[in-house]
C-alpha cells in the first residue's frame, strides 16, 4: 500500500477547518458548564471520518467526470494522477462510510442513551452527512456542480455542526447558537469557494450553460470578498 498517496488523498489539511465546528459546539457547550470529554471526542472522530469521506469521493468523482485532468491547477490528486485506482478508491469510500456510521452510532449511544427519539433524529441526519459527502461530486447529478455545494457546507458546516454537537452536549437548543454557527458555516463557504475559483476553468467544462457559469464566476468572487 502507498502510505504516502493515501494521506496526500485524505487531504489532512481539510481537516481543522471541518473540526473548527466542533470546536466551537465544544466552546458554547463548556460555555454553559455541560462539556463532556467523551462526547467531544467522539463528535471529533465522526467529523475527521466525514470529512475524509468527503474528499476521497471528491477525488473519486472529480476524476470520474472529467474535473480533474491534467491540466487542472492545484494540488494533484490521486485518481487522476494514477496513484490510487478507481477500485481502490470506492473501496476507500466505502469503508469511511462504515467508519463515519459506526463512530457516529456510537456518539449517539453515549450521548442519548435510550432516548430512542433523539438517536433516530441524529441518525438521520448523520446518514443525511454521508450521503451528501458522497453526493458532492459522485452519481448522476452531483449536486457540487449545480452551485449547491455553498447550502450544502453552510448547513453541515455550520448549523449542523455547530448547533447539533451542542445540542449532543446539552440536549437543548437556542437562538444563542445561530449566530456562532452562521460565522463557521460562512467562513468554510469561502474556503470552499476560493478552492472554486481556482478550479472554474476545469469545472466550466462540465456546465452546459455558458452564461450561467459566468455569473457564478462573479458570485463566487463576491461571496468570497464578503465573508472573508
Amino acid at each position: 500500500m502507498n502510505t504516502s498517496a493515501w494521506l496526500h488523498a485524505f487531504r489532512l489539511r481539510t481537516l481543522p477547518l471541518s473540526l473548527s465546528c466542533i470546536g466551537m459546539g465544544g466552546f458554547l457547550a463548556a460555555a454553559a458548564h455541560q462539556f463532556n470529554g467523551l462526547i467531544f471526542f467522539l463528535c471529533c472522530l465522526t467529523t475527521i471520518f466525514l470529512q475524509v469521506l468527503s474528499n476521497l469521493a471528491n477525488d473519486y468523482g472529480d476524476s470520474v467526470n472529467g474535473a480533474d485532468h491534467a491540466g487542472r491547477k492545484g494540488p494533484q490528486r490521486a485518481v487522476q494522477s494514477g496513484t490510487i485506482s478507481l477500485a481502490q478508491m470506492k473501496r476507500a469510500i466505502i469503508l469511511f462510510s462504515i467508519l463515519s456510521l459506526v463512530s457516529g452510532l456510537s456518539l449517539l449511544w453515549f450521548s442519548f442513551g435510550s432516548d430512542w427519539n433523539g438517536i433516530f433524529i441524529f441518525l438521520g441526519l448523520g446518514l443525511l452527512s454521508i450521503v451528501a459527502a458522497i453526493g458532492y461530486t459522485v452519481g448522476k447529478k452531483p449536486y457540487g456542480y449545480m452551485g449547491l455545494g455553498d447550502i450544502s457546507v453552510l448547513l453541515f458546516f455550520g448549523l449542523v455542526g455547530v448547533m447539533g454537537s451542542f445540542y449532543l452536549f446539552t440536549k437543548s437548543i437556542s437562538w444563542n447558537e445561530f449566530f456562532p454557527a452562521m460565522s463557521c458555516g460562512l467562513f468554510s463557504i469561502a474556503v470552499l469557494n476560493i478552492n472554486n475559483i481556482r478550479d472554474i476553468e476545469s469545472i466550466r467544462k462540465l456546465v452546459n450553460f455558458r452564461f450561467q457559469f459566468v455569473l457564478e464566476k462573479i458570485a463566487l468572487r463576491s461571496i468570497t470578498g464578503f465573508c472573508c
